[in-house]
C-alpha cells in the first residue's frame, strides 16, 4: 500500500516545517487583500503561522508575515489572527 505525503510548510514564526493542516494560512490576493485561510483553498500567495500566540507574536515583531505577503499586514488581520490561535 502506498504511504500517503503529508505536505509540509514552515511556520513564519518558529521557522520549523510542520504538517499543512496544523497551521493558520494567511493569504494576499490579486487585489492585495490580506485575509485568513482557515481551509488552505483559496486562491494567492501565502504565509504560515502555528497555531500558538508565542509563534504568532514572533511572525508579528520580526515582520517575516510582512515580508513573506510582499506588503504591510493591517492590526485587523493582527487580531483576527490571535482569535483564530485563541480559539484552537
Amino acid at each position: 500500500m502506498k504511504v500517503k505525503k503529508i505536505p509540509m510548510r514552515m511556520c513564519t514564526g518558529c521557522m520549523e516545517m510542520k504538517p499543512k493542516k496544523e497551521l493558520i494560512r494567511v493569504v494576499k490576493n490579486k487585489e492585495g487583500e490580506i485575509s485568513l485561510d482557515l481551509v488552505g483553498k483559496k486562491p494567492g500567495r501565502g504565509a504560515y503561522v502555528c497555531r500558538s500566540a508565542e509563534c504568532l507574536e514572533k511572525a508579528f515583531k520580526t515582520k517575516r508575515l510582512s515580508r513573506n505577503l510582499e506588503t504591510a499586514i493591517s492590526v485587523e488581520i493582527y487580531e483576527d489572527l490571535q482569535k483564530a490561535v485563541v480559539h484552537e
